[in-house]
């Protein structure tokens, strides 16, 4: 479903992405597959995890999955040529995924935990995605895309973005405290935690400045340490 879903949006921006040299070698916009092979790429992926998810999980397992499709293809995607802000409600295309694994395993809807992950990543999808216009922002006008770049200046922007990081920092926090509750993967979680809140307070507070690219790696990190330290802590 999701190799779906980013098919769908290949298909949707594939005229914007030959505008940006971010994307302009995408598949499509380089002439590596064709619009309708990838239309026909984007229905068999959806077939088959459509197929797997009903006949091998309860229903709601789908049905999250194909919410998160909507969430991203019929919302957030169409929303980017609206408003500059679209990363705010698309940030439940990140928030959902978390829902489908939990429910797939037979999980609560209101279970605290998985409402904390989900939180997680929630917010963290707006400084990712805040960080990476202060880098292609530039781009993203040239497409035509309302950008931030045009609403606030680079300073404002990195302001901004601190703070959402801040809040990412918060909930990583809680997910440690209480997901992660008393196991070894919780210490690993708040030592990074609070290297990372260290090193972006130095930045904005001491430098005046964030510096972009290291932000957006020692971010990402924290994004790809949470789903790792989760998988752990749920082997033993």
């Amino acid at each position: 479903m999701s190799c779906s879903s980013g098919a769908i949006n290949h298909i949707q921006e594939y005229k914007t992405d030959a505008l940006m040299p971010r994307t302009k070698n995408r598949p499509i916009p380089s002439g590596k597959i064709s619009l309708k092979a990838a239309i026909g790429v984007a229905f068999a992926f959806f077939a088959y995890g459509a197929f797997i998810l009903l006949f091998s999980f309860p229903p709601i397992v789908f049905l999250t999955s194909f919410l998160t499709l909507i969430s991203y293809n019929l919302i957030y995607t169409p929303l980017k040529k609206v408003t500059a802000f679209a990363v705010v409600p698309g940030s439940l295309v990140g928030a959902l995924p978390p829902f489908i694994g939990w429910f797939a395993g037979g999980g609560q809807l209101f279970d605290e935990h998985i409402l904390w992950v989900s939180l997680f990543f929630f917010i963290g999808q707006i400084p990712h995605f805040w960080l990476l216009l202060l880098m292609f922002g530039k781009e993203y006008t040239l497409a035509g895309y309302p950008s931030l770049n045009t609403v606030f200046n680079d300073n404002q922007i990195k302001r901004l973005s601190f703070t959402w990081i801040l809040a990412t920092v918060a909930t990583s926090f809680i997910v440690a405290m209480t997901v992660l509750q008393g196991s070894i993967t919780m210490f690993f979680l708040l030592i990074y935690t609070f290297y990372l809140l260290f090193s972006l307070s130095v930045g904005i507070l001491v430098k005046k400045d964030i510096p972009i690219r290291a932000s957006f790696l020692k971010l990402n990190f924290l994004y790809l340490l949470m789903m790792i330290l989760l998988i752990v802590d749920s082997l033993y």
